[in-house]
């Protein structure tokens, strides 16, 4: 992942050109294009070589702090379908997945369910004795692990489902505890099958399959890149049990892995403290995405004077208090064959540290300390990139665009008062500095519709007012769409994550009207979510299907202090279904 601030010689020279030169430097601007079709746009100041390597050198070892991430390598989990029956089952634990109606007894507090019925009646009714005195009904978030003799598995454990109506999160769920029982138990080898089976369509089985293997996937990652000491989890091997076997089962395993890849990928994105992931430290990974998918995935980074010359001047006024310059990512997904029959545009908020600029962050609930998150949007924008280019998804051309810069303070910086002119023409006077989010995305968006893409959706961690709304695991979505929101929710159908949608109620467009501009950034506390919805679409060719996703509540775990990689595994799901 970010293993250094700066990964190739590219960024890092645009990185110390940048924040190297003086005013009057000239900078010369260049564009190399690989024989593997990874491109790279690039300035580079008039330094000699030897200076230059030194200064990338430095730009690249000298972060603040002296921080590194450590080079952990994430646990391979086997994962294997089998019809075996559970009893004959050998290995550390063997995990039942079980509803409150799979724990039914009868009068005689033996199990009806033939499963659980079976299992007890090996363990001599110990099975059913413990479930009772330590009250498990099924309830999910209800587990328990035994240690028992007379099965070939060292131990059983049963998890709760909930009730009898299942859901992908329900199975994900499954998946984490699971991982959790394992890692209690510093098991190497495990089982899962459901106590009830029988109701699931084959399509049905491909699903739960593919869930219980992201949640186990999920619940054994921990990110310890920055922690002096880490243990290392020694779960190897995951055999799920009753779910039918076969390619159709394997590839939808595949699948699970690739997108579980690229959700523990956005986590680390946002985890990473800002004194390591700057906006040349983001571009360097986006472009590691597209050199290692290079036969599907092509790179470009612009400069902040190449994105001058595409008059982003939005972008730029947020960038320019920075000593770290800003970095436009633009990645394309092409597949290998076959025709193109449709384009989209997958746009993140890219504030890889958010002060608030003028308008700085202050008092308690600012969040200040939780900034680094500022860029989840990018993230999960990045992580879809990732794992499309391991999916390779047919008859479907995806633009992945990062506005990626820093909201600092500086005598350089943004003044509220200021009023500044988008890539479209359209200028905004700067009421709130720090509503700087919505300013580089303006850009952003503009330029995705200069791409000539049918849908775009962006995603931002971008108004306080969503997450008041919403609470913590809900992202909201507002969109002029019926069809776009449609095709979103089915897809956040598969994924297991939330979304509501809200209302654009144009009227409060009134709240951002300016005296002497076209607009201003932002308007009153009331319908903050909406009236930041409202000034995005300004800045959408109205021909162009457009969605926005305020993810600011769930990118983060509050609880574990930890990133969620929100977004990425709906995303995927979005594009494979206009692929189909």
């Amino acid at each position: 992942m970010v293993a250094t601030v700066v990964a190739s010689l590219a960024t890092s020279l645009l990185a110390s050109s940048v924040s190297h030169s003086s005013p009057s430097t000239t900078l010369f601007f260049t564009k190399l294009r690989s024989s593997s079709g990874l491109r790279f746009s690039f300035a580079v100041a008039p330094l000699c070589s030897r200076r230059a390597k030194f200064m990338a050198h430095t730009i690249a070892r000298a972060t603040l702090g002296l921080t590194q991430p450590a080079n952990i390598e994430h646990p391979r989990i086997s994962f294997a379908a089998k019809e075996i029956d559970v009893a004959e089952w050998k290995g550390d634990i063997l995990a039942v997945g079980v509803t409150e109606k799979d724990m039914t007894k009868d009068e005689n507090s033996k199990f009806q369910n033939s499963i659980l019925k079976k299992l007890d009646g090996l363990l001599g009714g110990l099975l059913a004795e413990v479930s009772s005195e330590e009250d498990f009904t099924g309830k999910a978030g209800q587990s328990t692990v035994l240690r028992l003799p007379g099965l070939g598995s060292k131990r059983v454990g049963l998890i709760g489902l909930g009730q009898s109506v299942l859901s992908p999160a329900a199975f994900r769920g499954l998946g984490e505890a699971v991982a959790a029982a394992a890692k209690t138990a510093q098991a190497s080898s495990v089982a899962v099958a459901l106590a009830s089976s029988e109701g699931l369509s084959n399509e049905s089985k491909l699903s739960t399959a593919s869930a219980i293997a992201s949640g186990t996937v999920l619940g054994v990652y921990e990110d310890n890149r920055y922690k002096s000491e880490s243990k290392k989890p020694q779960l190897k091997s995951v055999d799920i049990l009753g779910l039918g076997t076969g390619p159709d089962l394997e590839k939808k395993l595949k699948y699970a892995e690739d997108v579980s890849s690229a959700i523990i990928f956005g986590r680390e994105l946002v985890n990473s403290p800002a004194n390591v992931l700057t906006p040349a430290a983001l571009a360097a990974e986006a472009s590691k995405i597209a050199s290692s998918y290079s036969d599907v995935i092509s790179a470009t980074i612009l400069s902040a004077e190449q994105c001058k010359e595409l008059k982003m001047g939005s972008y730029l006024g947020v960038a320019a208090a920075s000593a770290n310059p800003p970095h436009f990512i633009h990645l394309c997904y092409k597949p290998p064959s076959g025709p193109i029959k449709a384009k989209l545009a997958l746009v993140g908020k890219g504030l890889t540290f958010d002060s608030g600029g003028y308008n700085i962050k202050t008092g308690v609930g600012c969040l200040i300390e939780l900034m680094k998150t500022d860029m989840g949007g990018s993230a999960a924008v990045l992580g879809a990139a990732k794992a499309l280019g391991q999916i390779k998804p047919p008859g479907v051309e995806v633009h992945f665009i990062v506005a990626s810069c820093e909201n600092m303070i500086s005598g350089t910086g943004m003044r509220p008062g200021d009023i500044i002119t988008a890539s479209n023409g359209k200028t905004i006077e700067v009421n709130n500095t720090d509503a700087e989010g919505r300013l580089t995305l303006a850009d952003a968006l503009v330029y995705a519709c200069n791409q000539g893409v049918e849908k775009i959706v962006d995603l931002a961690t971008l108004t306080g007012a969503c997450v008041v709304a919403l609470g913590p695991s809900i992202a909201g979505v507002f969109t002029p769409s019926d069809n776009l929101a449609k095709e979103v929710f089915e897809a956040s159908e598969v994924s297991g994550e939330k979304f509501w949608r809200m209302p654009l109620e144009e009227s409060y467009w009134e709240s951002m009207k300016s005296g002497v501009a076209d607009m201003v950034n932002t308007g009153g506390r009331q319908g903050g979510a909406i009236t930041a919805a409202l000034f995005l679409k300004q800045f959408v060719d109205e021909k162009v299907q457009w969605m926005h996703i305020d993810l600011a509540g769930p990118v983060w775990n509050d609880k574990k202090r930890v990133a969620t990689g929100f977004g990425i595994s709906t995303l995927v799901e979005w594009v494979l279904k206009n692929s189909s």
